[in-house]
Order: structure tokens, then C-alpha cells, then sequence
């Protein structure tokens, strides 16, 4: 299952990869094939060890059916419909996950993919079929964590998507239109895409890997075979892939899923300000030799932020030792730190930096921009 919403953009490319497997060794050694015109490099080896822990998920659900002639009192009596009953439409879905821990059983996927469900049943490349427990859903980042019984099960090494660069060479592996488990390649077209509706907490990797319908909550791993980011959403004017895919990064995956797994929810974080990106104009007028971070515009008073000595005007261009580029991957950083927890900021205050440690508290909204952008 693949959410796409239209747009006008451009048609990506194809994009060779011997130059990367040069520079990357692959995580299963293995002799790369012969011919008469010498040495071929393969992906092979590396997906040989990776792809058994990308799944196929099949759901089913109940979705109420919202149809306005059932709201008229006229149409209810004509068609012996009860005042008051609600009417639900059965609905089954396909989509993808990651076995990220073994020896638990948890898969990783996007919320989408498991709405409304009322049976979900997961199936390995071998062809092992399990029925899978919904451990918990979060929309706002559209991750949800599933559990399966099971020996034997083969996970995918997480790795660390604040490392990745744009240029570096990302494979795609889920199982597109119901067609079984395909593997695209591609490379890191940008990072850090927001605004773009799909979730409340947006900080995309994008790519041009080919990213189809039934992909959503596949893999996107690196050529070390480390996965990188959980495949969502794609730009799709005309109904299927153009080049411009996007992931939810593993490293934002991950924090949302050790709350999942913990609470069985998503707790949003916050500290007690109001934030806004670094502008240029600010820039000049705070004096900063700074070009990216998110400024603090408004303390809370009484907040973990006052406590900890924030003050309006401090350019916050670190969250534990993760550049911040703007107020809205601050505000992710935060709302996805566990609540009482301590995330140590890096501020630059009138052209001094310094580390402030402020903890995570809990409370009815997360910290937001102080202007729409």
C-alpha cells in the first residue's frame, strides 16, 4: 500500500553503482563473477544476507463507510437501517516490513500500512506465514512495530541515518503491487524533506530508487547492507514512480519505536519554547556567523527550558551532537526524546557556543514554530 499525492516535478535517472561498490566493501564476502571482459560487480552478496529479514505484510480491516445519504432519517427507513448503527466496509491491504530484532520478533513498518486492522499476517521470503500483534501505531512519524513468534528469523542491521550524505548509494527492497519482494537502487537525492503533508513529523530521506505501491514499510538499506530508513510515501502525478521517492529515516524509526515498544504509544517530549528557523536577516541581526540552527523566540516560564537557563534570542544549532538545521528538526528531536530523559543542546548565545543539558517533560502540545513557513 502506497499513500502519493500529485505534483509537477522532474523525471529522475538511472544511476550506475560500480563506482560506490569500489569504495563500500559489502557485508557478505563473496567472489565477484568473471568474464571475458573481467570483473562485474554485483549486489549479490549483500542481499543475499539482507533480504530474508523484508517481509510482506497482508492486512485486514473494518473502515467506516462515510456516505451522507446514510445521516438522512428518509433513506434509513426506506432501507430498514437502525438510527444509530454504524456501518463499517471490509478492507484488505499489502505492504512491507523490516525484522529489526530477531530474537523479539519485531518488525518494523509504517502506520498506513496497518490502519484499522483486524488481522495482520506477515510472510517471510522463504514463504513462512505468521500471524502478527500490532505492538503499537504512531501516525504522526507513520511507524508501527509488529510482533511475531517465530525461531530462525534473520533481522537487518539498523544503521545511522544522521551519517548519510546525499550522493550515497541506497538500495530499496519490499515487495511493489503484490508482485513478491523486488530490490531498486538509487542514490540519496536530499535529506532532512519537510512540509510536505504526509506526516506530522516530516524529515525525509528522498530518493530516487523506484518506490511503487506496496513498497510502504520496506527497506532502504546502504551497500554495507545496514538499513537506513523505512520507505513511505513517493510523488506520483501519474499514478506510479517517477524518481522521487521518500524514507523515514531509521535513526527517527528507531526512537519511535522504543516508546512503541515500551508504551505501546508514541509520548510527544517537550521543553517550553517557541521556535523559528535561522533566517538569513536574523542571522545578520543576531550577529552570528551561523547560516542554519532554530532560534528561540519565547521561554516558557516555569518550563524545563527556563530551569535550565534558555533564554529568547539562543540559536540552538545541536541536539546531541546532531546539527539542527532548522526549528522543525528541532521540534522532532525533541518530541520524539522519551519524557524525562535529557537532551543536551548546543547553543550559540551573542557568538559563544555552550552545552545546556534541558529534560523532557511531558505536556499537551510539543514544542512548535512561532511562525508558519
Amino acid at each position: 500500500m502506497k499513500r502519493r499525492f500529485a505534483a509537477l516535478v522532474l523525471m529522475g535517472g538511472v544511476v550506475a553503482i560500480a563506482a560506490a561498490l569500489a569504495m563500500h566493501p559489502l557485508r557478505a564476502a563473496a567472489p565477484i563473477p568473471e568474464t571475458a571482459g573481467g570483473a562485474v560487480p554485483s549486489l549479490a552478496p549483500m542481499l543475499k544476507s539482507v533480504t530474508p529479514g523484508v517481509v510482506n505484510i497482508a492486512v485486514k480491516g473494518r473502515q467506516k463507510i462515510e456516505n451522507p445519504l446514510l445521516q438522512d432519517p428518509f433513506f434509513r427507513r426506506f432501507f430498514n437501517i437502525p438510527q444509530g448503527q454504524q456501518n463499517y466496509a471490509e478492507t484488505q491491504a499489502t505492504g512491507s516490513g523490516v525484522i529489526v530484532d530477531a530474537a523479539q520478533g519485531y518488525v518494523l513498518t509504517n502506520a498506513h500500512v496497518v490502519a484499522n486492522e483486524t488481522s495482520i499476517a506477515v510472510t517471510t521470503k522463504e514463504n513462512r506465514r505468521f500471524a502478527a500483534k500490532l505492538v503499537g501505531r504512531d501516525p504522526e512519524t507513520d511507524v508501527a512495530v509488529l510482533k511475531i513468534d517465530s525461531d530462525h528469523l534473520t533481522a537487518v542491521p539498523l544503521g545511522d541515518s544522521d551519517k548519510l550524505q546525499v550522493g550515497d548509494f541506497v538500495v530499496a527492497i519490499g515487495n511493489p503491487f503484490g508482485l513478491g519482494q523486488t530490490v531498486t537502487s538509487g542514490i540519496v537525492s536530499a535529506l532532512g524533506r519537510s512540509g510536505l503533508g504526509i506526516e506530522g513529523y516530516e524529515d525525509f530521506i528522498q530518493t530516487d530508487a523506484s518506490i511503487n505501491p506496496g513498497n510502504s514499510g520496506g527497506a532502504l538499506v546502504d551497500l554495507k547492507g545496514d538499513l537506513v530508513g523505512i520507505n513511505t510515501a513517493i510523488l506520483a502525478p501519474g499514478g506510479g514512480n517517477i524518481g522521487i521517492g521518500f524514507a523515514v529515516p531509521i535513526n527517527m524509526a528507531r526512537k519511535a519505536m522504543d516508546q512503541l515498544v515500551r508504551y505501546g504509544e508514541v509520548k510527544r517530549g517537550r521543553i517550553g519554547v517557541r521556535i523559528q528557523d535561522l533566517t538569513p536577516d536574523l542571522a545578520q541581526a543576531m550577529n552570528t556567523k551561523q547560516i542554519n540552527g532554530a532560534v528561540i523566540v519565547q521561554v516558557e516560564s516555569g518550563s524545563s527550558a527556563d530551569h535550565a537557563g534558555l533564554k529568547t534570542g539562543d540559536l540552538v544549532i545541536a541536539a546531541d551532537g546532531v546539527t539542527i538545521h532548522s526549528g522543525t528538526q528541532l521540534r522532532d528531536a525533541i518530541g520524539l526524546t522519551r519524557v524525562g530523559d535529557e537532551v543536551k543542546l548546543t547553543i550559540d548565545r551573542n557568538g559563544s557556543e555552550r552545552s545546556v543539558g534541558v529534560k523532557v517533560e511531558m505536556g499537551q502540545q510539543t514544542d512548535q514554530p512561532a511562525v508558519e513557513r
